[in-house]
């Protein structure tokens, strides 16, 4: 299964042009397993003489929620692959806005942080663990709740940030790293975050399994469609 990942890897790199040689990208680190398999991916590509490229990885703990991740295991683990990890913290008060759900306040300065602390350090791209299942939710998703047909792109330029946001894994299946990090043994949240309940996003995944039981090649259809929006 990790021959399958790494070649759709390698593919989404080469058809959406994703790596550039003198790149200097940073690595989103949650701790689960997208993002560590993102890692190893990275690691074994900037081994390979073209296109040169660093790679570097950063995990932020936000100090005001009381979830985590097992430190020691993602910094073994970015270290077994030879890739420098950086801990990055952050906050935020909801009183600020409290039309805002914990979820978005979270995501919103988890970005924030790792986006200003690229620049900071002059990384000009930053990868995210999105994928093709986080694709095709998102816009069956963005179809029903926002009467539009549109998802996230394997590369995407900041608007306000002189970085590009790029998702590798974007033709990778959720199951062949669901697959792949059981065999690998790759270790799980430690402390799950208690704001964690059933979404519109979990509730549109089990959309998407009903999806490709009337249709097995539902997912490719809909790829299909999403890369029509770009």
């Amino acid at each position: 299964m990790e021959r399958k990942i790494r070649k759709l890897f390698r593919k989404a790199c080469s058809d959406y042009h994703l790596l550039n040689d003198g790149d200097r990208i940073l690595i989103a680190l949650s701790g689960g397993k997208d993002s560590l398999e993102l890692v190893r991916l990275l690691a074994q590509q900037a081994r390979i003489y073209k296109p040169s490229i660093q790679v570097e990885a950063a995990h932020v703990i936000m100090d005001n929620i009381p979830y985590e991740t097992e430190r020691t295991y993602i910094e073994q683990f970015c270290e077994n692959e030879g890739v420098k990890l950086h801990i990055l913290h952050s906050s935020f008060d909801e009183s600020t806005d409290p039309r805002k759900t914990h979820c978005f306040l979270c995501a919103w300065n988890r970005r924030k942080a790792l986006f200003e602390f690229a620049v900071d350090n002059k990384y000009n791209k930053v990868a995210l663990g999105h994928h093709m299942d986080d694709f095709l939710v998102t816009a069956l998703m963005n179809a029903t709740f926002e009467g539009s047909f549109s998802s996230m792109k394997p590369e995407m330029q900041m608007e306000h940030y002189p970085l590009s946001v790029i998702r590798p894994l974007c033709l990778v299946h959720e199951q062949m790293i669901r697959e792949v990090a059981e065999n690998e043994g790759f270790q799980k949240q430690k402390t799950l975050c208690p704001y964690e309940h059933d979404t519109q996003r979990t509730q549109m995944t089990a959309v998407l399994a009903q999806l490709e039981q009337l249709n097995p090649e539902a997912r490719y259809s809909l790829w299909h469609a999403i890369t029509k929006t770009w």
